[in-house]
């Protein structure tokens, strides 16, 4: 066999080895593993469950290959001798964090336009750092890279979460370049087989399509079993649900429902109409109604909306994360922002559609939520997760019911639920380890020490340091 035939033949069986639990990883992926034992007891815990249920104190935790088998008082079950075990005391369990609105780029505004730049090897990184377990993209870029992510991660080659990936964003005349990616008559549903075979499992529909394009989408995506959700101007809220439509993203402020003689098809800026609304106005009180007799999940995402003013430059604190030209300029667009006109009429959005958000919950409305990395380029990832924590407190929720919406509502959604989503016995070991009370503090979402997934214990400040001064160029 000559050299050559040797090396290739030699790199076949090492990226094409089985893998299970005692699945091989490599060195990118090995070298933030803190914990691999096959059996890990975490003693003393804190426990939020992520059923909404009670919080519970002083709680071990038993950890088999990766499976959960066991939970209850301390003292109270018996500890398999000669193991892996964690003295959780002070600290906090919760589950992985179940994202349903992020992305595998970083937005670069340039002269008023946007342009998304894939971060391949960072935003992975940051998104297990920042305790995401599984996230779905909620639209793609470059989708044959992130189906190519996935499976690099899930074959243990690279360091990330489980991912849903979603088809391109579907649109017909946008305004961003790289979305546009339905022209003239071509055949939707030809286009979307060849991403469902090629391995997507979500359909992601933007701004610019018209009804009979979003018909057809639903029609052809239900007939394989996948979801579709929009971020939608061109379609009412309440037109998608008659159409079946599964999801919406941004809750309520991407709705067009309350624009006065909006064309038919056409995007219109619905925002100045949703600043006029109470969140018990009948008119939208009826729309909330409506979208939940049709099983219409929202996806919450307050991050990306976060005004600047008394707020930090990139929400969560992750400002070392970027690189440092990207930083001077995103504290440059913060300064320019800060105290203006235009950021208190931002706060006044931001705060009515808390409680919007919380008018739906109470209504019995399902709920997800995601981050959303776009917008100015000052949501980075893994850091606006734990962010979100955050703001789902200040958005009128207990900690018991945000940890449900960030973990067991986007399971549910993504069908996953029996497998992960909640600490329960003879689910998967998705959980978050946090140095602190996380039901007197919510900041303590920031104090993250062991990321496990699937039984693995990743260290999340390790993943964290790794990829300072590196977002926007990787």
């Amino acid at each position: 066999m000559k050299k050559n035939q040797l090396f290739h033949f030699c790199l076949f069986l090492f990226i094409f080895q089985p893998f299970g639990h005692s699945q091989e990883f490599s060195k990118q992926v090995s070298d933030f593993i803190a914990i691999q034992d096959s059996m890990v007891v975490f003693r003393n815990a804190t426990v939020i469950d992520g059923t909404g249920g009670p919080i519970k104190y002083n709680q071990d935790i038993i950890i088999h290959n990766n499976k959960i088998t066991a939970i209850g008082n301390t003292g109270k079950i018996v500890l398999p001798k000669n193991t892996k075990t964690i003295d959780a005391s002070g600290k906090t369990l919760i589950p992985g964090l179940i994202m349903l609105h992020e992305h595998l780029f970083y937005a670069k505004p340039f002269d008023n336009n946007y342009k998304g730049t894939h971060m391949t090897n960072t935003f992975p990184q940051l998104y297990l750092a920042g305790g995401v377990t599984t996230l779905r993209t909620a639209g793609s870029l470059e989708a044959n890279a992130d189906l190519n992510v996935k499976n690099l991660i899930d074959r243990g080659r690279s360091l990330g979460p489980t991912i849903d990936v979603s088809t391109p964003h579907i649109e017909r005349e946008g305004f961003i370049p790289q979305l546009q990616s339905l022209y003239g008559d071509e055949n939707i549903e030809n286009w979307m087989n060849y991403w469902f075979d090629k391995g997507i499992t979500s359909v992601k529909v933007y701004n610019n399509i018209t009804k009979e394009d979003l018909s057809t989408i639903i029609k052809v995506s239900h007939a394989r079993n996948i979801r579709v959700t929009g971020h939608l101007c061109s379609i009412t809220y309440r037109e998608a649900a008659e159409l079946g439509i599964d999801n919406l993203e941004h809750s309520f402020m991407a709705s067009t429902d309350f624009v006065s003689d909006k064309p038919e098809d056409k995007c219109v800026f619905g925002e100045p109409s949703l600043n006029g609304l109470d969140e018990n106005d009948p008119n939208l009180l009826d729309l909330m109604n409506f979208l939940i007799e049709k099983n219409v999940t929202l996806t919450y995402t307050p991050t990306v909306f976060e005004p600047f003013t008394n707020r930090e430059v990139i929400p969560g604190g992750g400002k070392a994360a970027l690189a440092p030209y990207l930083l001077e300029q995103m504290q440059a667009i913060y300064d320019q922002s800060i105290n203006t006109k235009r950021d208190s009429l931002r706060l006044l959005s931001f705060k009515k559609e808390m409680k919007r958000v919380l008018k739906y919950h109470s209504l019995g409305g399902k709920i997800t939520v995601g981050t959303d990395p776009t917008g100015s380029g000052k949501t980075i990832a893994g850091y606006s997760n734990q962010r979100l924590i955050e703001l789902l407190i200040e958005t009128g929720l207990d900690i018991e019911e945000a940890i449900k919406l960030a973990t067991l509502n986007g399971a549910q959604y993504l069908q996953i639920e029996k497998e992960t989503g909640t600490i329960e016995v003879g689910k998967e070991a998705d959980l978050i380890l946090i140095d602190g009370d996380l039901s007197k503090d919510v900041t303590a979402i920031r104090k993250m020490e062991l990321i496990f997934k699937n039984g693995i214990g990743f260290d999340s400040k390790k993943i964290f340091a790794s990829v300072n001064g590196k977002v926007g160029l990787y």
